[in-house]
């Protein structure tokens, strides 16, 4: 059963590891205005403020930093039914599990490169409580504080091999690719996919230390260029390490600011601006490599250790 575009609706949800837990929680908690909504074990659900399912980051406590599962969920019973199908023909094995805290039941598996994954359907809408908002067609109150993150946007996966992983996100989970980066001796350096109209929500991003399964970023979406100038100051004053931005990428035209939060996990913080691919026929843009070393869309030069920072980290020599 081959999938359809847009068999999956959006990126559903989460899970962070963190080696530094309390202070991890204060950054999205605190500093990004992200309500906690519930605990299970030694994990904390947290949510943004418009997104309209009961949580976006489950945040665990772990000896390394980095991704646990990541959730997205399907358009349909049907587009369920099909992306089941098609990730069980492609041998990447998996099993259904219970869904987590308003989750349906959910199909579990890894991607080529070993990053776990789950598509689900069911899912039960937040309901605000104190948090109730003046219009009624946004899922919560506005928090007015920190960086107001309103919702979750993408994630980049650092990958072995991402031709492998690209394929994969093609054939089985059926998604079109928006652009990517194609080195001079014929590799891929970087693919980025689409859900629907939005430019991209899953990134594969070459592993330039030979590792699986790690993460390269995830990324919020807040309204507006200015709440990520003003994001800048915020994480300023509170001694979060300002990685790269704010600036503006060339890849995909988005505003952006990376840090890393307390624990190391490299956050992004993005605006499209009014940018959406609504062409049914779009060709992927392709990147050579000697385009991609002028930099950034206004002269920045990619600053190294976004091509070795990740997550679990690896020690690198002179990183910072």
């Amino acid at each position: 059963m081959t999938p359809h575009h847009r068999d999956i609706a959006h990126l559903g949800n989460i899970e962070l590891f963190t080696d530094k837990f309390e202070e991890s929680y204060w950054f999205f908690n605190d500093l990004l205005a992200m309500r906690e909504v519930g605990r299970a074990g030694d994990s904390v659900f947290l949510r943004t403020w418009d997104d309209y399912e009961n949580w976006s980051i489950k945040l665990t406590p772990r000896a390394a930093s980095g991704v646990g599962l990541v959730a997205h969920r399907a358009a349909s019973p049907e587009a369920l039914e099909r992306l089941v199908a098609s990730i069980q023909a492609a041998g990447l094995g998996g099993s259904w599990q219970d869904g987590e805290f308003g989750v349906g039941p959910s199909f579990h598996f890894t991607d080529p490169d070993g990053h776990p994954m789950s598509v689900y359907y069911e899912t039960e809408w937040y309901q605000a409580s104190d948090d109730k908002p003046a219009l009624k067609n946004q899922a919560s109150r506005f928090p007015g504080h920190g960086v107001n993150a309103r919702r979750l946007d993408h994630i980049n996966y650092l990958a072995a091999n991402v031709e492998e992983n690209a394929k994969f996100s093609a054939e089985v989970l059926g998604l079109k690719d928006s652009e990517l980066i194609r080195l001079d001796n014929g590799r891929t350096a970087a693919h980025w996919f689409r859900f629907g109209q939005k430019s991209y929500d899953l990134v594969y991003s070459a592993d330039n230390l030979g590792a699986s399964g790690r993460l390269h970023h995830i990324a919020f979406a807040p309204d507006t260029r200015e709440d990520i100038l003003k994001a800048a100051d915020i994480f300023l004053e509170n001694g979060i390490h300002i990685e790269s931005g704010p600036h503006k990428h060339t890849i995909n035209q988005t505003f952006f600011l990376y840090v890393y939060e307390p624990g190391g996990n490299r956050i992004e913080f993005a605006n499209a601006g009014a940018r959406l691919l609504l062409a049914p026929d779009w060709q992927p843009v392709v990147w050579s490599e000697t385009e991609r070393k002028k930099g950034q869309a206004w002269g920045m030069q990619t600053i190294s250790t976004f091509h070795t920072h990740g997550t679990p980290p690896i020690d690198v020599p002179d990183e910072h």
